[in-house]
């Protein structure tokens, strides 16, 4: 696009839609297609101003899920600067002012996952004395979600006869025939040719695993918010199991490790910046140094693929990893609907190369995950 064609698109920005007759978008379809996308989420705020009732969200309880779309949009288009300004004119628009200076106002709301991603994506501008009733509000919700979840993955991660551990549940699937002949055969009534049990031994349903580590990298970008949520909660299930060691990162273009967090979704949340750019590489070359045991190992990897640094640096890094003998799974989404948008040509080459590539509910992850290490 030449400097004069950016120059026309950024003036029927300011101008608005109502310009179209006079200027319209110019350059490549893509180039036109991104600039439209611009002037919707700017028209979504600014054509407020005008009196447009149509666009204008009704209602503090309607406005804050529209408000977290809204901002997860502007910061895929826009440049983090441009995104703070939005986010400040935003407030007043979506009548969010209250909820991100007021505690009572937070008391009164049910706790949601829509009210969850708000908080998140606006967190970061709430008052020090909000923050607290913000965080019980988190716990709640993913609370609610890690309940629905564990007992489904657990029994996909531990669902294996463990002889050597001793059950108290007394059930007949549970039951060690062999501990239970060979310690009572001292028992045994000769005269009436039979054994008499006075002991019965029931066996646990563990398996005695190898240790195994599952290390967890995902990408921080607003795009991602709801497979981010979906990561920290499986990050926390996975953390209590005891045949696994989890530790986890997130990345934009840097990389933060959360592995001493693990254990608590809700300050791994907390500590997410959401946005920003990607550099997968950058994540998973610090991962690599994670690993001890790579024939143990495995590296999930939350993205959307689409790469900011070098892709050739990228593959080269996850042909080592793979060639170490580590198992490595790319989740495009990890949420209740699994819908995946990503870059489809990265994710190709990686599946070529012997990585699991495509979109996962946790239950699914779960199942996946324990059919590695079974």
């Amino acid at each position: 696009m030449s400097v004069a064609e950016e120059n026309l698109n950024r003036w029927r920005l300011i101008l608005g839609k109502d310009s179209k007759n006079q200027i319209d978008f110019t350059g490549s379809y893509s180039d036109e297609i991104s600039y439209q996308d611009m002037e919707e989420t700017l028209d979504y705020l600014y054509g407020q101003e005008y009196g447009d009732e149509v666009r204008r969200t009704g209602g503090s309880g309607s406005s804050r899920p529209s408000a977290a779309k809204w901002i997860e949009k502007a910061r895929k288009l826009f440049p983090k600067k441009t995104v703070e300004i939005l986010e400040k004119q935003a407030l007043e628009h979506f009548n969010l002012t209250e909820l991100l200076t007021d505690k009572k106002v937070l008391e009164k709301m049910e706790p949601n996952t829509d009210l969850l991603k708000t908080i998140l994506q606006f967190k970061h501008l709430m008052q020090s004395d909000v923050i607290a009733e913000a965080k019980r509000i988190i716990k709640k919700v993913v609370d609610d979600i890690t309940e629905k979840l564990q007992t489904d993955i657990r029994k996909s991660l531990l669902g294996k006869l463990n002889r050597n551990m001793p059950s108290n549940v007394k059930s007949i699937k549970n039951l060690d025939i062999k501990k239970t002949i060979a310690r009572n055969l001292k028992n045994y009534d000769t005269e009436n040719e039979r054994l008499v049990l006075k002991n019965v031994y029931f066996s646990s349903r563990v398996k005695r695993f190898n240790k195994w580590n599952i290390i967890i990298a995902v990408d921080e970008s607003g795009s991602m918010l709801d497979s981010v949520i979906y990561s920290a909660i499986m990050a926390g299930i996975f953390a209590k199991l005891p045949m696994i060691e989890t530790k986890l990162v997130i990345f934009d273009t840097s990389v933060v490790d959360l592995s001493g967090y693990v254990d608590d979704p809700v300050e791994v949340l907390m500590g997410m910046q959401l946005g920003g750019g990607t550099d997968i590489n950058g994540a998973l070359s610090y991962c690599e140094h994670l690993c001890d045991n790579p024939h143990n190992t495995i590296f999930v990897t939350v993205t959307d693929l689409y790469e900011g640094g070098s892709t050739q640096n990228l593959l080269r890094t996850c042909a080592d990893i793979i060639g170490s003998g580590s198992k490595m799974i790319f989740l495009t989404a990890l949420d209740r609907d699994a819908n995946p948008a990503y870059d489809k040509n990265l994710g190709q080459k990686l599946a070529d190369m012997g990585a699991f590539v495509g979109a996962m509910t946790p239950e699914q992850l779960g199942d996946y995950i324990g059919k590695m290490i079974s």
